[in-house]
Protein backbone atom coordinates (compact mmCIF):
# COMPACT_ATOMS: atom_id res chain seq x y z
CA UNK A 1 0.00 0.00 0.00
CA UNK A 2 1.01 3.39 -1.14
CA UNK A 3 2.41 5.90 2.38
CA UNK A 4 0.35 8.46 2.70
CA UNK A 5 2.80 11.78 2.29
CA UNK A 6 2.99 13.61 5.51
CA UNK A 7 1.48 16.73 5.54
CA UNK A 8 4.22 19.93 5.89
CA UNK A 9 4.14 23.52 5.96
CA UNK A 10 7.10 25.91 6.56
CA UNK A 11 7.18 27.72 9.89
CA UNK A 12 4.13 25.47 11.01
CA UNK A 13 4.73 23.80 13.81
CA UNK A 14 4.46 19.29 14.03
CA UNK A 15 3.96 17.40 17.23
CA UNK A 16 5.63 14.55 16.61
CA UNK A 17 6.43 11.07 18.01
CA UNK A 18 9.45 8.21 17.28
CA UNK A 19 8.69 4.89 19.34
CA UNK A 20 10.97 2.00 20.02
CA UNK A 21 10.66 -0.65 17.80
CA UNK A 22 7.96 -3.21 19.27
CA UNK A 23 8.13 -0.43 21.98
CA UNK A 24 11.25 -1.28 22.53
CA UNK A 25 13.29 0.51 25.56
CA UNK A 26 15.53 3.55 23.60
CA UNK A 27 16.65 5.07 27.00
CA UNK A 28 18.21 2.72 29.06
CA UNK A 29 19.85 5.18 31.79
CA UNK A 30 20.52 9.15 31.61
CA UNK A 31 24.07 8.50 29.68
CA UNK A 32 21.58 7.83 26.74
CA UNK A 33 19.05 10.52 27.09
CA UNK A 34 22.42 12.89 27.49
CA UNK A 35 23.44 11.58 24.52
CA UNK A 36 20.19 12.05 22.74
CA UNK A 37 19.53 15.62 24.23
CA UNK A 38 23.03 16.25 22.84
CA UNK A 39 22.50 14.80 19.29
CA UNK A 40 19.08 16.87 19.02
CA UNK A 41 20.60 20.36 19.99
CA UNK A 42 23.44 19.86 17.47
CA UNK A 43 21.43 18.50 14.62
CA UNK A 44 17.88 20.72 14.73
CA UNK A 45 20.32 23.37 14.44
CA UNK A 46 22.34 21.81 11.43
CA UNK A 47 18.88 21.24 9.83
CA UNK A 48 16.98 24.38 10.65
CA UNK A 49 14.37 23.30 12.81
CA UNK A 50 13.43 24.66 15.76
CA UNK A 51 12.29 22.62 19.65
CA UNK A 52 9.84 23.77 20.95
CA UNK A 53 8.97 20.89 23.53
CA UNK A 54 9.99 17.89 24.26
CA UNK A 55 10.17 14.35 26.29
CA UNK A 56 12.06 11.59 26.30
CA UNK A 57 10.08 8.50 28.16
CA UNK A 58 11.90 5.00 27.83
CA UNK A 59 10.26 3.53 24.71
CA UNK A 60 9.43 6.63 22.75
CA UNK A 61 10.11 10.45 22.27
CA UNK A 62 7.54 13.70 21.91
CA UNK A 63 8.69 16.72 19.94
CA UNK A 64 7.11 19.92 19.23
CA UNK A 65 9.17 21.47 16.48
CA UNK A 66 9.02 23.84 13.36
CA UNK A 67 10.72 23.57 10.19
CA UNK A 68 12.31 27.25 9.78
CA UNK A 69 12.76 26.54 5.62
CA UNK A 70 12.73 23.58 4.39
CA UNK A 71 9.72 21.73 5.04
CA UNK A 72 11.87 18.10 4.73
CA UNK A 73 13.91 19.24 7.06
CA UNK A 74 12.34 17.73 9.93
CA UNK A 75 12.62 14.45 8.66
CA UNK A 76 16.51 15.26 8.12
CA UNK A 77 16.72 16.18 11.44
CA UNK A 78 14.89 12.58 12.31
CA UNK A 79 17.38 10.65 9.91
CA UNK A 80 20.10 11.98 11.33
CA UNK A 81 19.75 11.61 15.42
CA UNK A 82 17.99 8.05 14.21
CA UNK A 83 21.01 7.28 12.22
CA UNK A 84 23.80 8.68 15.16
CA UNK A 85 21.86 7.31 18.22
CA UNK A 86 21.42 4.38 16.85
CA UNK A 87 24.77 3.46 16.03
CA UNK A 88 25.90 4.30 19.62
CA UNK A 89 23.11 2.66 21.46
CA UNK A 90 24.04 -0.29 19.42
CA UNK A 91 27.60 -0.22 20.00
CA UNK A 92 27.09 0.35 23.94
CA UNK A 93 24.60 -2.46 24.23
CA UNK A 94 26.38 -4.89 22.17
CA UNK A 95 23.02 -5.53 20.01
CA UNK A 96 22.94 -5.02 16.19
CA UNK A 97 19.43 -3.89 14.01
CA UNK A 98 16.85 -1.34 14.25
CA UNK A 99 15.54 0.63 17.32
CA UNK A 100 13.18 3.01 16.33
CA UNK A 101 10.30 2.11 14.38
CA UNK A 102 10.52 2.77 10.46
CA UNK A 103 8.57 6.26 10.31
CA UNK A 104 7.95 8.79 13.05
CA UNK A 105 4.34 10.27 13.40
CA UNK A 106 3.45 13.50 13.28
CA UNK A 107 0.60 16.08 12.80
CA UNK A 108 0.60 19.65 12.02
CA UNK A 109 -0.25 21.87 15.25
CA UNK A 110 -2.39 25.25 14.05
CA UNK A 111 -3.46 27.96 16.35
CA UNK A 112 -2.60 28.97 20.18
CA UNK A 113 -4.97 26.79 22.06
CA UNK A 114 -3.88 23.50 20.07
CA UNK A 115 -0.05 24.67 20.37
CA UNK A 116 -0.16 25.62 24.24
CA UNK A 117 -2.03 22.06 24.72
CA UNK A 118 0.59 20.33 22.80
CA UNK A 119 3.15 22.06 25.13
CA UNK A 120 1.08 20.59 28.34
CA UNK A 121 0.63 17.14 26.40
CA UNK A 122 3.94 16.80 25.90
CA UNK A 123 5.26 17.81 29.36
CA UNK A 124 3.00 15.75 30.95
CA UNK A 125 3.31 12.29 29.46
CA UNK A 126 5.71 11.55 32.52
CA UNK A 127 2.96 12.13 35.07
CA UNK A 128 0.25 10.07 32.76
CA UNK A 129 2.34 7.10 32.34
CA UNK A 130 2.62 7.38 36.38
CA UNK A 131 6.42 7.88 36.82
CA UNK A 132 6.13 11.46 38.76
CA UNK A 133 3.70 13.82 40.22
CA UNK A 134 4.66 16.90 38.69
CA UNK A 135 5.92 17.60 35.45
CA UNK A 136 8.91 19.81 37.19
CA UNK A 137 10.26 16.18 38.53
CA UNK A 138 11.16 14.34 35.22
CA UNK A 139 14.40 15.30 34.32
CA UNK A 140 14.18 14.53 30.50
CA UNK A 141 11.32 16.94 29.54
CA UNK A 142 11.18 20.66 28.29
CA UNK A 143 9.14 21.68 31.38
CA UNK A 144 12.12 22.86 33.73
CA UNK A 145 12.89 25.02 30.22
CA UNK A 146 9.27 26.17 29.55
CA UNK A 147 7.68 26.93 33.16
CA UNK A 148 10.93 27.17 35.33
CA UNK A 149 13.08 29.40 33.34
CA UNK A 150 15.95 26.44 33.42
CA UNK A 151 18.58 26.65 30.74
CA UNK A 152 18.16 24.56 27.84
CA UNK A 153 20.35 25.18 24.67
CA UNK A 154 17.63 22.85 22.52
CA UNK A 155 14.41 24.99 23.40
CA UNK A 156 13.31 28.37 21.42
CA UNK A 157 10.15 29.15 22.58
CA UNK A 158 7.34 29.78 20.24
CA UNK A 159 5.56 33.33 19.63
CA UNK A 160 2.36 31.90 21.04
CA UNK A 161 4.77 30.97 24.24
CA UNK A 162 6.57 34.73 24.41
CA UNK A 163 2.93 36.08 23.97
CA UNK A 164 2.20 34.44 27.78
CA UNK A 165 3.66 37.27 29.34
CA UNK A 166 5.60 40.61 29.25
CA UNK A 167 9.16 39.25 31.06
CA UNK A 168 10.61 36.00 31.20
CA UNK A 169 8.90 35.67 34.79
CA UNK A 170 5.90 36.92 33.74
CA UNK A 171 5.86 34.24 30.91
CA UNK A 172 7.03 31.20 33.40
CA UNK A 173 4.16 32.09 35.31
CA UNK A 174 1.39 32.03 32.80
CA UNK A 175 3.32 28.84 31.34
CA UNK A 176 2.75 26.99 34.54
CA UNK A 177 -0.72 28.58 34.57
CA UNK A 178 -1.44 26.02 31.68
CA UNK A 179 -0.44 22.92 33.60
CA UNK A 180 -3.33 23.77 36.61
CA UNK A 181 -6.13 24.01 33.86
CA UNK A 182 -7.54 20.51 33.01
CA UNK A 183 -6.10 18.91 29.85
CA UNK A 184 -9.69 17.08 29.21
CA UNK A 185 -9.58 13.59 28.01
CA UNK A 186 -11.23 14.61 25.31
CA UNK A 187 -7.95 16.70 23.78
CA UNK A 188 -5.52 14.15 24.72
CA UNK A 189 -7.53 11.46 22.84
CA UNK A 190 -7.66 13.97 20.28
CA UNK A 191 -4.38 14.91 19.85
CA UNK A 192 -3.02 11.49 20.12
CA UNK A 193 -5.35 10.12 17.23
CA UNK A 194 -4.27 12.94 14.72
CA UNK A 195 -0.60 12.24 15.47
CA UNK A 196 -1.00 8.63 14.93
CA UNK A 197 -3.28 9.53 11.97
CA UNK A 198 -0.74 11.89 10.72
CA UNK A 199 -3.19 14.29 10.15
CA UNK A 200 -3.94 18.35 11.54
CA UNK A 201 -4.65 19.77 15.16
CA UNK A 202 -6.67 22.57 14.88
CA UNK A 203 -9.84 24.38 14.07
CA UNK A 204 -12.11 23.05 10.82
CA UNK A 205 -11.08 26.62 9.64
CA UNK A 206 -7.04 25.54 9.51
CA UNK A 207 -7.81 22.38 8.92
CA UNK A 208 -9.95 23.34 5.36
CA UNK A 209 -6.77 26.45 4.75
CA UNK A 210 -4.19 22.98 4.84
CA UNK A 211 -6.03 21.40 2.73
CA UNK A 212 -6.40 23.69 0.22
CA UNK A 213 -3.19 24.59 0.19
CA UNK A 214 -1.65 20.98 0.07
CA UNK A 215 -4.30 19.07 -1.76
CA UNK A 216 -4.67 16.40 0.30
CA UNK A 217 -7.14 14.83 3.44
CA UNK A 218 -6.22 16.75 6.93
CA UNK A 219 -9.44 15.29 8.98
CA UNK A 220 -9.91 11.78 9.51
CA UNK A 221 -12.50 9.84 7.38
CA UNK A 222 -15.80 8.67 8.09
CA UNK A 223 -17.05 5.21 9.06
CA UNK A 224 -14.55 2.37 8.84
CA UNK A 225 -13.02 0.68 11.87
CA UNK A 226 -12.15 3.05 14.72
CA UNK A 227 -8.15 3.19 15.20
CA UNK A 228 -7.10 0.88 17.99
CA UNK A 229 -6.57 3.47 21.23
CA UNK A 230 -2.92 2.95 22.68
CA UNK A 231 -2.41 2.38 26.37
CA UNK A 232 -2.36 5.65 28.48
CA UNK A 233 1.43 4.58 29.79
CA UNK A 234 3.45 4.69 26.63
CA UNK A 235 1.86 8.38 24.89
Amino acid sequence: MTRRARLLLPATPLHLIQRGNNRSVCFADSEDCLAYLTLLEEVSRACGVTIHAYVLMTNHVHLLATPEGDTQAISAMMKRIGQVYVQRFNRRYRRTGTLFEGRFRSCLVGEARYLLACHAYIELNPVRAGMVAHPGEYRWSSYAANAQGSQDAIITPHAVVRELGASPAERQAGYRELFRQHLGEGLVDEIRQVTHSGLVLGTPRFQQQVAELLGQRTVRGTPGRKPKRPPEDVE
